[in-house]
């Protein structure tokens, strides 16, 4: 889809504060681990990943996204009663209802007036989010609107760890459920507003989008719990998002040498790496957080961007490419000029 009066405002991200080693965990899972016969540091030579984040105990996925949302609101300078829509994207989620959304709604004391609603898609929600909110500006209908996101790993890492140390746990059991150790922690907000109504904003020109629900099981998940085809999601990931990448160069019209900087989901080092590699993306033009935060699901694309900003990597006038991923499969690719 493309949009011709749409910009970003604000995006600001806010990091869990509890770094959690892999090491830490992987001695946790020892035993197990030697039993089964793996590598002590299979979180890092296979996945890459050194780190990831946790909030404090008792710390809702809400109270996180409220912070973010407080921090773009600060950011930008708006005042929240202008939001005509506010959009949680998140996997995480405090209850099954009421919507996490409302719940940040009323955290932020917003107007009546303002729209709330959860949106879904796995870890290609919030970029579904900026579409939905997109569209709707786009429509007349609202003048601005806000997209938030915070995911919380602890619950899942930790239930993880539990079942793995069981002495019934087999080597198919701990390759189903690897993936779940390298979820991650953190929360993100955006503002996106019809662009004659913030001159210096930052133009979202566009998505496109491709489906493969052939492939709807190779990553399945509840709160605790999650089994991953790790092969086959990196296979078949990256083949999707090969075919994605080449109908937004034509959809949306631009040549992968103009590109100053990409925003991918990152499910590990090595995934991001090899979606480089495929889709011959120069990697020094790539953030790559995973190392340190995990793979923080949908929140991942717009963190990378917000840390892009901070580290100076992003200047007025750059094309920015965002490339998401979701289990399902589902990918979107979408368009900024900055």
């Amino acid at each position: 889809m493309n949009f011709d009066n749409l910009s970003i405002v604000s995006v600001r991200h806010v990091d869990a504060p509890h770094r959690i080693t892999s090491a830490a965990i992987q001695s946790e899972l020892e035993e197990t681990m030697e039993r089964l016969g793996m590598p002590p540091n299979l979180l890092e030579s296979v996945a890459g990943i050194r780190e990831r984040r946790y909030w404090d105990e008792g710390v809702q996925p809400s109270d996180a996204a409220t912070l973010a949302a407080e921090a773009v609101l600060a950011d930008s300078g708006l005042d929240r009663s202008c939001l005509g829509i506010i959009v949680n994207t998140s996997v995480c989620r405090d209850y099954v209802e009421p919507s996490t959304a409302c719940l940040v709604h009323g955290n932020l004391g917003l107007p009546a007036t303002c729209m709330n609603m959860d949106v879904g898609n796995a870890c290609l929600a919030f970029l579904n989010g900026m579409e939905v909110v997109g569209n709707m500006i786009e429509r007349g209908q609202i003048d601005y609107g806000m997209i938030v996101d915070a995911e919380s790993s602890r619950f899942l890492v930790e239930s993880t760890i539990e079942r793995l140390r069981r002495p019934e746990t087999d080597l198919a059991t701990f390759r189903d459920e690897f993936a779940s150790l390298t979820t991650g922690s953190g929360a993100v907000a955006m503002i996106l507003a019809r662009a004659d109504l913030v001159p210096d904003g930052h133009r979202f020109r566009g998505t496109f989008s491709l489906a493969a629900t052939e492939h709807n099981r190779l990553c399945v998940g509840q709160v605790e719990r999650g089994i991953t085809d790790t092969k086959g999601l990196m296979v078949e990931g990256v083949e999707l998002s090969r075919k994605t990448w080449a109908g937004a160069r034509q959809h949306l019209g631009f040549e992968a040498s103009e590109v100053d900087q990409y925003c991918l989901h990152q499910v590990s080092q090595r995934h991001a790496e090899q979606l480089a590699e495929s889709l011959e993306l120069d990697v020094a033009k790539t953030l790559l957080i995973v190392d340190l935060f995990g793979n923080i699901g949908p929140a991942s694309v717009p963190i990378v961007l917000s840390k892009a900003l901070d580290l100076g990597r992003i200047q007025k006038g750059n094309r920015i490419v965002l490339a998401g991923i979701g289990s399902g499969l589902n990918c979107t690719v979408g368009e900024i000029i900055w």
